[in-house]
């Protein structure tokens, strides 16, 4: 028979047993009690963002970028209308055969598809701004999972036209090159960020503005350009180009007056709605970044110093040294013997003897300020990006053949955009402007929200000086000139032929290597354009008077019956300058 105490052992082991077990689930309930206290209150924040991920996308909707103009409102670059292509992984139950049906139909790697909708994000993009071919094609295939959003790409109505100058965009729409870059915070449309809100699938089922009910476009440009010089200015270089078998040219047209440019061109050209088909070489605006030596276009400002200073008229002599002129233990040469010779006939027939011994008169310190107060060895402040100073060493910092050398364009580096401007500052009765690409921009309403006025730098030399600098240009057009390829019917022009050896990689000048140009204005008596044409490494010819002259006869013509300035008569005046010269020798 069993005592009282062994009655109650049992109970007592239950009641242990419960105590154990409530206390574990205290605990238990304890610890999650802790838990949801500490997620609420210190994670709390971070934690929404992370659910918030799992069923948020907040997409950036680019608004349409602004449209780039000529001087004449005619579109050199718009924004279009494009679809760009984007798939939900999670949407999407067989991810190989998806794959290959998109790699098939949009000409991508099949390989890459298989791995974006591998991806564990909720929203990958499979092409952007794919063809209106290619959404058709692949709206037909009605995959589950793949969607389409609209966008705007970047479109030139004109292609190759400028496109140097103007630049490209990027897929996102941002500006990479040209002008496109340099004021990709006007043309820019203002950016729209919306969410979309996705089920445990990966389906999107509601969206939400975030930022503005309206994408807002970008500003419009108005350029200086005029698309009908800008055309037969391209014309021309390329024909120059190809005509002498050559690497490369540039060519310039401005308005001395304003230093507006109605055309800059290059060649080769490249087309910006497929930039990614050209190299980077192709792309750069060559007129602005890279700098060169001129040659004998300097002669113009060497005679201009010289006639400005007053110890030289057009009709100071200079012994020529028959072809050869020591320096040193340098010689300079001439490409005939040349004995006495007029300041005019130095340039007439561009003797690089004859001007180094202008710049021994006027000396080093007096060359140097005069072709600084040109421009030359500064910015021109233009509104395109990479502007190269060029290269102009201080006075005291030349040798004697160095002052020689600069006087007659080596030893000197210039952009194509300086040596424009310099020229038109001859041309503007010594008054240099800045270049000018740039005239307005535009609300995306048309409403002017800049102008930019055109801008006068400094009064280089009088214009006495300018005017009889640019009578001795006349006379370079005539015969016996060099640049007598350059002369027109109905117009008189004034003008400096180029010729500069390029340097090997040694250091030395070049035998095979060459830079021809050509720079001058017309009408010769109240100028309208200055045009600058420069050929690099042309084949076989190599004198500027050849291989650049001829074309920058056709732009000037060709520019100046587009601008309906009518021809005048120029037979008497040229006989007249030709007479003259006679006259000198």
């Amino acid at each position: 028979m069993k005592t009282a105490h062994q009655k109650s052992n049992p109970d007592q082991a239950m009641r242990t047993r419960f105590a154990l077990v409530a206390l574990f689930f205290g605990l238990c309930f304890l610890a999650i009690g802790a838990k949801a206290v500490y997620l609420q209150v210190y994670q709390g924040s971070w934690l929404s963002r992370k659910a918030a991920d799992q069923y948020e996308k907040t997409l950036k909707n680019q608004g349409k970028r602004g449209i780039i103009y000529d001087r004449e409102r005619r579109e050199l670059a718009v924004s279009i209308e494009a679809v760009s292509i984007a798939a939900y992984p999670r949407k999407i139950a067989d991810a190989k055969t998806v794959a290959r049906k998109l790699a098939r139909t949009l000409k991508l790697k099949r390989r890459d598809v298989a791995r974006k909708l591998a991806s564990n994000r909720p929203f990958v993009w499979i092409k952007r701004q794919a063809t209106p071919k290619e959404h058709q094609a692949v709206r037909e295939l009605a995959l589950d999972g793949v969607a389409f959003r609209n966008e705007h790409t970047r479109y030139y109505p004109h292609k190759s036209m400028a496109a140097q100058l103007i630049g490209f965009t990027g897929i996102d729409g941002r500006g990479l090159e040209g002008l496109e870059f340099a004021f990709n915070d006007q043309l820019k449309g203002m950016a729209e960020d919306f969410t979309v809100l996705k089920d445990a699938l990966g389906r999107g089922f509601d969206a939400e503005k975030k930022v503005s009910p309206l994408t807002q476009s970008g500003n419009n440009l108005v350029l200086t350009i005029d698309q009908a010089i800008q055309h037969i200015t391209e014309s021309a270089l390329q024909e120059a180009v190809q005509t002498h078998s050559a690497r490369s040219g540039m060519a310039v047209v401005m308005d001395p007056r304003t230093g507006e440019l109605l055309a800059l061109a290059h060649f080769p050209h490249f087309n910006p709605n497929t930039f990614k088909m050209f190299g980077r070489a192709d792309w750069r605006n060559r007129a602005v970044t890279d700098p060169f030596e001129p040659g004998s276009t300097m002669k113009i400002f060497s005679a201009a110093a010289a006639l400005e200073s007053g110890q030289c008229t057009p009709s100071t002599i200079f012994y020529c040294e028959n072809g050869a002129y020591r320096i040193g233990r340098n010689t300079v040469h001439d490409t005939k013997k040349y004995g006495w010779l007029s300041l005019q006939q130095i340039v007439k027939y561009s003797s690089n003897i004859g001007a180094v011994k202008m710049g021994e008169i006027i000396g080093p310190q007096a060359l140097h300020q005069t072709l600084q107060a040109f421009g030359f060895g500064r910015k021109t402040g233009i509104a395109c990006p990479g502007e190269s100073p060029g290269s102009l060493l201080p006075s005291r910092r030349w040798s004697k053949i160095d002052a020689g050398a600069i006087a007659f364009g080596q030893g000197i580096a210039v952009s194509a955009i300086q040596l424009a401007a310099a020229t038109s500052a001859i041309a503007n009765d010594g008054v240099l402007m800045q270049p000018q690409v740039v005239k307005a921009v535009l609300s995306p309403a048309g409403e002017q929200l800049q102008h930019f006025a055109p801008r006068r730098i400094r009064r280089v030399v009088s214009a006495q000086t300018a005017r009889t600098v640019g009578r001795i240009l006349e006379t370079v057009i005539t015969p016996g000139g060099t640049g007598v390829k350059a002369a027109m019917q109905g117009y008189t022009v004034c003008g400096k032929t180029g010729t500069a050896q390029k340097t090997d990689p040694d250091g030395t000048y070049s035998k095979s290597r060459y830079v021809a140009s050509f720079v001058g204005f017309a009408p010769a008596r109240n100028p309208a354009i200055t045009v600058l044409v420069i050929v690099d490494e042309p084949e076989k010819e190599h004198y500027g008077g050849i291989v650049a002259a001829p074309a920058f006869r056709k732009i000037v013509y060709d520019t100046l019956n587009h601008l309906n300035i009518l021809p005048g008569k120029t037979d008497d005046r040229q006989m007249q300058l030709a007479r003259q010269d006679k006259a000198h020798g």
